[in-house]
């Protein structure tokens, strides 16, 4: 047992029988999110009356059970807030959306613990995020790559957090992306339905994989201009797997400029990309629109198109 935890017992109703762990806990205990519930029940934190560890939020609760749940301290963020004047695109006590540059890691992970989005937005927030994260992700609902510019939420309170990755879940967020890509994709406007997973022959990779396998993943693209041996495409995500619109847009043969994962332009490309030192992938999250969680209110978000891209579209306008 951990000195400085929390312990709370709670004895389930009648009413809890044959309901999962985590939905019966919650319903026992409202000012505790079910997500943080659980995370505690799989983190090994929820015992029964004899000790023993209830690890499965699914399995089905007994009436008349008490249990005792060991609920960590918070914990010192091993990043520290910094202020790193965020562009802040929507913000109220529930939620906040950013506008993050090309470049800015969103959480810390090895070799980024510092200077990330979650540093600024402890700052900027002063404790006012979801806890849902931990202690690396406090209040991060999704993600974008760190060489991805755009639109991202993050959540101030648990409610919040649920509220929105309910919707992620759902695929009912309204997120579209503008790339630039190689060639001319044909047909104009497409989808790519193609699963994703872990690429064979390099863990860090993304790959689509057959049919049962990987996630499902699905992006609809529309041209939006004709470039020069490349194409303003915007890109509409059904689903939000990792690197999903890289990897879908390689898939048919368009891979996104400055890609150096998923894809390498050929000349002229190469060159007016190396002359611009443009070596992230053209990838701008510009829109999202999600049903606010709290209020219920439709909130739609636009995002201007980063410089560096855009002075790339102009150089390669026909």
């Amino acid at each position: 047992m951990l000195g400085d935890d929390e312990i709370l017992a709670v004895t389930l109703s009648e009413s809890a029988v044959g309901l999962r762990l985590d939905r019966a806990l919650a319903e026992a205990i409202p000012e505790i999110s079910r997500e943080r519930l659980k995370t505690l029940i799989k983190g090994g934190r929820v015992a029964d009356a004899t000790g023993t560890v209830l690890w499965d939020p699914s399995a089905k609760a007994a009436a008349a059970a008490t249990l005792k749940l060991r609920i960590p301290a918070p914990a010192a963020a091993h990043n520290v807030a910094q202020d790193m004047g965020l562009v802040i695109a929507y913000e109220d006590e529930h939620l906040i959306v950013v506008d993050k540059p090309a470049g800015m890691v969103v959480h810390p992970a090895a070799g980024n613990l510092d200077g990330t989005m979650v540093n600024a937005l402890l700052h900027h927030c002063a404790g006012q995020l979801s806890g849902i994260g931990g202690v690396a992700r406090p209040g991060i609902v999704h993600r974008i790559d760190k060489d991805t510019s755009g639109l991202i939420v993050a959540a101030k309170h648990d409610k919040a957090h649920e509220g929105l990755a309910k919707q992620f879940a759902a695929h009912s967020i309204d997120r579209r992306y503008l790339a630039l890509a190689s060639g001319r994709p044909i047909p104009a406007n497409g989808t790519v339905d193609a699963n994703l997973g872990r690429s064979s022959t390099n863990r860090k990779k993304m790959a689509v994989v057959a049919a049962g396998r990987g996630k499902h993943a699905v992006t609809h693209y529309r041209t939006i201009e004709p470039l020069k041996n490349a194409t303003l495409v915007e890109c509409r995500l059904e689903t939000g797997r990792t690197h999903q619109v890289r990897v879908h847009m390689a898939h048919i043969g368009h891979p996104l400029l400055g890609d150096p994962v998923y894809g390498r332009a050929r000349k002229p490309l190469s060159d007016i990309l190396k002359a611009r030192n443009f070596a992230r992938q053209a990838l701008h999250a510009a829109h999202l629109g999600f049903i606010h969680p709290v209020t219920g209110i439709a909130v739609a978000l636009d995002s201007d198109i980063p410089a560096d891209m855009r002075e790339l579209i102009d150089e390669l306008r026909v």
